[in-house]
């Protein structure tokens, strides 16, 4: 096994396994939350969501939050037509709701719009489960496309930013308001690479620095530390 000699910065905390493996090739993978999420408690809330889950509707999630944060009130699975983004959250929807409820996928809020947009037969309104710093590309483009769009935010997210003292040579994103969170006390030398989860994530790290950023081929935590490792392994195919 190598010695580590690159060090890198996650901004979640990352399963052990995904940390052995960038042992394995040489890094030392540090992980801190920028931020934090707690899910809304309000019983009103939860009274709503009890009804609209006995109704056939088109429900929205962007993220596991929202999934976690709606499943904690319901007793039985909901009786809904589901569009999501990322493999992780529509795995942990299977998990919550079942298979047969995933009506569509995408991989981004912007690309999930276009789904929804494009379905057949079009549903005249969605109901979007989602945070206080939800992004507005999603509801933003159903509403140009004349579909109603519910928000209800089921949970809140709280920037945790820390001062980094450490020069890493990359740093790994999996949100915008992570990015957020991290440069109000940090910035970042010129040769750290940095790494997205996906494109609003990206657009973000970019509003802050003109640093390389490499986006993620698909929305997972998986294939996002698999990125990071091949590049910086010699003779990767980012140079």
């Amino acid at each position: 096994m190598p010695e580590p000699t690159i060090h890198i910065l996650s901004t979640r905390p990352l399963a052990t396994t995904l940390l052995d493996q960038g042992k394995a090739h040489g890094m030392v993978i540090d992980a801190r939350s920028f931020i934090t999420t707690e899910p809304v408690v309000d019983e009103a809330l939860g009274q709503r969501i009890r009804e609209l889950s006995r109704q056939p509707l088109a429900a929205v999630f962007t993220s596991m939050n929202g999934v976690e944060a709606v499943a904690q009130h319901l007793s039985a699975p909901a009786s809904w037509q589901i569009f999501c983004i990322g493999s992780a959250t529509r795995r942990l929807i299977r998990d919550h709701f079942g298979e047969d409820h995933i009506a569509g996928t995408a991989n981004s809020a912007s690309a999930l719009a276009d789904v929804l947009i494009q379905w057949t037969p079009r549903p005249p309104e969605v109901f979007f489960f989602c945070g206080d710093q939800r992004r507005d590309e999603l509801p933003d483009q159903l509403r140009q496309a004349s579909i109603k769009v519910n928000e209800l935010v089921v949970y809140h997210t709280l920037p945790t930013p820390h001062k980094i003292e450490t020069v890493y040579d990359g740093i790994v994103f999996f949100s915008p308001s992570a990015v957020h969170s991290f440069f109000t006390v940090n910035t970042v030398p010129p040769a750290t690479i940095l790494f997205a989860i996906g494109a609003t994530t990206a657009d973000t790290i970019r509003a802050y620095t003109p640093n390389r950023t490499i986006l993620s081929a698909t929305p997972e935590n998986e294939t996002l530390i698999h990125q990071v490792i091949d590049y910086f392994q010699p003779n990767n195919i980012y140079y």
